[in-house]
This record gives C-alpha cells, structure tokens and sequence, in this order.
C-alpha cells in the first residue's frame, strides 16, 4: 500500500487523493472558528433539549424542565384578551349607543368588534366598503330609508325589513301600479318622467307635466309631495340622483309597474342586542350617520 502524500506543486498542500478531469482536492483543515461554532451549536441543541420540549414521542412530546409551551402562551394572551373584551362587552350590553358613541373606550372597542361582525354578515350585500350595489343602500351616504341616527340605524338591525320572522320589522309596501291596473301604461310613462324631472334628470317636458297630477294623486302621500321621501314610511326620497333600483327612465317605470321590495334580516335574533349596537356603532363610523 502507497502510505505517500500527493503534495499540491503550487500549494506545497497535501490533497485528498481525489481527483476529476484532472482537477485535485486539497486536504485543508476547517477553519478554527468554524469548528467552534459547530461544537458551541451541538451544546446549545442539548441544553436546549433538555430546558424546552423537543422530542416527540408516540403521544405527546418531551415537556423540558422549564416546561414552557408556545401554545400555553398563546392561550394565556387568549385569555386575557378576553378577559379585557368580556368586560368593554359588559359595558357596551348595559348601554344604548347613544353612551357607547359618547365614551371613547366604548366606542372603539365598538366599531372595531363591528367592522368584524360585518365583514362576516353584511358585505354579502352590502359590500365590502358598504358601497352597496343596485337594490342594496350604500351605507356611507346620508340618505336613509329608514332614518339615519344611532337610535334608528340600530333599530333597523335589530328587526330587519320586510323580515316576517320578526314581528317588530320595518316595513312599507309599494303598490304594482302597473301589474294591478292601477295605472295605465301611458300614465306610468308620464309619471316616470315626473320623477325624472324631480331629480333633474333628462325627461319630456310634457308628460312630465301631465306625471305632477299623477303623482300627486298616487305617489306623494308616501314620497311627499316634491318627492322628498319620508323615512318613518321607509319611502325614498326621489328628487336627488341617488337611486336603489337605477334612476334610469326604464328603471324607474319598471319599478312603478311592479315594483322590488327588497328584505333584511332581523340581525339581534342571530347576534343578540350586543353585537347589534357594535354594527351600529361601525355604521355610524362610516360618516353617513346623522
């Protein structure tokens, strides 16, 4: 056997016998630092072993002589979260929104618990910024159905519209004019552009003039009698360029010939009067709130 070291000619450094394509390994030693690193890493995996839990086993694992667990601390935090939310939540349930909007730590533990509970109940249709969609009201404007205040948002929450599981529900029905041969298709025509020239839109002059007695005789008991809405009855305004069903004139006859009558849950039965008035207070915090 060959005990002979290959020697490196430029180097003066024994190789390891290794050799490919005529390219040799040279035999140095791993850097000292590097060395020490690696031992100082094997004693800091023992201690670490033998202090915090490591080794599995077939039904739980090593528990380490400090016994600390990531998931006790989680759940220790968890706890005291809720300790902290559980009594802000006391508070909010003994109090109308009027006193949660007024106090400062009410208010934001409020709107933020509320931003959750919409999320998860209400972007469904009214939108993840509570823009609304076409027979959805956009909740950051100020006009109402139903009213705007705290007082009357929650209300509207709690027993829903048109929602006949509750028997406090808000509700208002539109007569199909159209459908039910109330009118005739040539005064839902006339009508229509009435409403059009109420919210300053393009319309015929003349049906329009003939549409005002129209209205006046059908329309304004519920809508008033420049079209100003009234919200105790949930009818709209119809002399502004906000619309629920389009303010388009076909939109706007198919809505009088036979008309949508949306609904809304009646939310307390689900989430209780608490969480209520914390979707009420995220509502209000939108800036439409009156």
């Amino acid at each position: 056997m060959d005990n002979k070291k290959d020697i490196d000619e430029l180097s003066g450094i024994s190789t390891t016998g290794h050799e490919w394509d005529g390219i040799k390994e040279l035999n140095n030693p791993l850097p000292r630092w590097w060395i020490n690193t690696f031992y100082l890493c094997i004693l800091f995996a023992i201690g670490y072993s033998i202090l915090y839990p490591a080794w599995p086993g077939l039904s739980s694992a090593t528990k380490g002589i400090w016994g600390w667990s990531s998931r006790h601390d989680l759940q220790t935090s968890v706890d005291q979260a809720a300790a902290t939310h559980a009594a802000v939540e006391k508070k909010i349930s003994s109090s109308d929104i009027k006193a949660i909007l007024a106090d400062p730590e009410m208010k934001a533990f409020a709107v933020a618990a509320g931003a959750s509970a919409f999320k998860a109940n209400c972007t469904q249709c009214h939108g993840s910024g509570a823009q609304g969609a076409v027979g959805y009201p956009n909740l950051n404007d100020d006009e109402w159905l139903w009213g705007g205040t705290p007082d009357q948002i929650v209300t509207t929450i709690s027993h829903g519209i048109r929602f006949t599981a509750d028997k406090d529900t808000r509700t208002s029905q539109m007569p199909a004019f159209g459908h039910d041969g109330i009118l005739k298709d040539q005064q839902i025509d006339d009508v229509s552009n009435y409403v059009l020239q109420l919210a300053k839109l393009n319309h015929d002059i003349a049906k329009a003039s003939n549409g005002a007695k129209v209205f006046a005789d059908n329309c304004a008991s519920c809508h008033g009698d420049m079209g100003q809405g009234n919200q105790d009855l949930g009818a709209p305004s119809l002399n502004n360029q906000i619309w629920l069903y389009k303010g388009t004139a076909e939109a706007i006859t198919a809505q009088i010939n036979s008309p949508r009558q949306g609904v809304m849950p009646a939310w307390e039965a689900r989430l209780g009067p608490t969480k209520v008035k914390e979707l009420a207070a995220y509502v209000v915090s939108l800036g439409g709130a009156k």
